[in-house]
């Protein structure tokens, strides 16, 4: 890749342990070192351990602790749990701190489609100017360690947060396979179709050849890309751009989907608009 391309901003990067399995080096000087590898400009990273907290904001404080030394490559992506004391203030944090996004776990922590607390989160995100990022998954249903209980999220889900009255909060959909976006891209509006996004993580390449199917009929400009360290191969996402068809390619490196630089793009631009006309 020339060093004149810019290079993708990953959606999708964890920091720290799982508490099902061990993990290789989930430390941030060596993502870092991957993302430099695998060709990407930089990262949004969550704690991977936080996911599983009642209260996320200690796990937040180590995460933003541990990535001040790499703040020009790894942006911190924080847990809010709307259904929590203090979640506003953790908000606000995430706002101060420079973050693109936060992160829920609507099945981690038990809500069902159409949460109100959930709602919340979204309307205060959207007029945050950040992005709501909802992980579909952790790991594939065949490998789940047996005490790892929570299904994966459903499309109602998230159908139910883009279709919010009022809202303006830009999503990101990451670990979703071909039935789920599909189901939640047609089930929107065109307007509200605009402000959600989809990693491609685990989607099916060849011989089924979802990804071309996905980027054939929603567009690459709805798909936007995902390094999933330290739990899944980080050249999965790449691996299925080069195989794409002929037809179907990039015209330049990468430059036909969308990655984090876009999306906090988007979300700056409706909030904007949101402000502007109140």
């Amino acid at each position: 890749m020339s060093e004149m391309t810019p290079r993708p901003i990953d959606t999708c990067a964890w920091i720290g342990g799982y508490p099902f399995r061990e993990i290789p080096h989930p430390e941030p000087a060596i993502l870092v070192r991957v993302l430099e590898r695998e060709g990407f400009g930089g990262a949004w990273v969550g704690s991977l351990a936080g996911a599983f907290h009642r209260d996320p904001s200690a796990s937040n404080d180590a995460l933003y602790a541990a990535l001040a030394p790499h703040r020009r490559t790894l942006h911190p992506v924080p847990i809010v749990r709307p259904d929590w004391p203090g979640w506003e203030r953790q908000l606000q944090r995430a706002v101060n701190e420079g973050a693109p996004a936060v992160r829920a776990y609507p099945m981690q922590w038990g809500y069902a489609p159409g949460h109100s607390a959930l709602n919340d989160l979204a309307h205060a995100i959207g007029e945050a100017g950040l992005a709501l990022q909802l992980p579909v998954r952790f790991e594939d249903l065949r490998q789940r360690h047996p005490l790892d209980t929570a299904g994966d999220l459903t499309a109602a889900h998230i159908r139910a947060v883009a279709r919010l009255s009022g809202s303006t909060a830009c999503l990101v959909v990451s670990g979703a396979g071909r039935d789920l976006v599909e189901e939640v891209h047609w089930g929107l509006t065109p307007d509200e179709q605009q402000r959600v996004w989809y990693d491609w993580h685990w989607v099916w390449g060849p011989p089924e050849d979802h990804f071309a199917h996905l980027v054939r009929s929603i567009g690459p400009e709805r798909l936007v890309w995902s390094s999933w360290w330290p739990l899944r191969l980080t050249q999965q996402a790449q691996a299925l751009v080069d195989l794409l068809p002929e037809e179907l390619a990039p015209a330049g490196p990468r430059s036909s989907f969308a990655d984090g630089a876009v999306i906090l793009s988007a979300a700056y631009r409706t909030a904007g608009r949101r402000n502007a006309s109140t």
